[in-house]
């Protein structure tokens, strides 16, 4: 018979977060808000040894981007926890954001990883108006409300405004970047150009620490009787009774069109 004792030693508790889907889409996706409880427990129940972030994201919004990440480090640094991430099937453009607030980074020999740019989408139908002989009327107060209003002509000066957004937003991800990888990363004038790079060759770019599993990298680093206790993202209340609304499917469509763009 089994016996219950009291202190009886058990092994280290790592917390594991996942961090599934494209990044900014309310409801479905990650942002900083639906994230946040998920975070804070992870690091502040008990004294876990480690928090380790289970990582599959196409990226997204840069800003929330950033805040995901700034609340892993800050609560890392407050409670002296590492932080370990694990990358799936991809941890590309914002997804690498939250990768690379990890102190260590693993990945499998298929991930995708990288794709340190910044991207900014959208159509031009003022053509098809002018065919069908519709007129588009915008009064504006402030001569920037209309900026790249795609049912006008593109105009020089939006793009060249747009342009110097992209540039200095993609100067705040290098510098995340930078200052997360050190001198991990290597010295390669692709590497902040969009450009992606699959397992082993990420390792090689310093994008990455090493070719590992969650369970036995954690087995490894931790002995074979560390515990895993998970923290889940919180569903919202309708989806939980399969109450479908109009955003999330059109989040669904979204986070489906970020996979794609890498194949998956």
């Amino acid at each position: 018979m089994m016996h219950w004792l009291p202190f009886r030693p058990k092994g280290p508790v790592v917390s594991v977060i996942r961090l599934q889907g494209a990044i900014g889409i309310a409801g479905r996706g990650l942002d900083d808000a639906g994230t946040a409880a998920m975070i804070e427990k992870a690091f502040k129940r008990g004294k876990p040894a480690a928090v380790a972030i289970e990582i599959n994201s196409p990226g997204g919004s840069p800003v929330q981007s950033a805040l995901i990440a700034a609340r892993i480090r800050r609560l890392s640094e407050e409670k002296g926890v590492p932080v370990l991430a694990f990358v799936e099937d991809v941890a590309a453009s914002g997804g690498y954001w939250l990768a690379a607030a990890a102190d260590e980074i693993f990945a499998d020999r298929g991930s995708i990883m990288g794709s340190i740019g910044v991207i900014s989408a959208g159509f031009g139908a003022h053509e098809l108006l002018e065919r069908k002989g519709i007129e588009r009327r915008v009064h504006t107060a402030g001569k920037s409300k209309s900026f790249l209003d795609p049912f006008r002509p593109e105009k020089p000066e939006d793009v060249a405004r747009l342009e110097r957004w992209l540039s200095e937003m993609h100067d705040y991800f290098i510098d995340h970047v930078k200052s997360r990888r050190g001198t991990r990363i290597a010295d390669d004038p692709d590497l902040f150009t969009g450009e992606i790079w699959i397992g082993q060759k990420a390792v090689e770019k310093g994008l990455a620490d090493g070719i590992g599993h969650l369970v036995p990298t954690l087995k490894t680093r931790f002995g074979d009787k560390v515990r895993l206790r998970r923290y889940a993202k919180r569903r919202p209340f309708l989806s939980r009774f399969g109450a479908a609304l109009a955003g999330e499917t059109m989040g669904m469509i979204e986070e489906r069109a970020g996979f794609a763009r890498f194949g998956l």
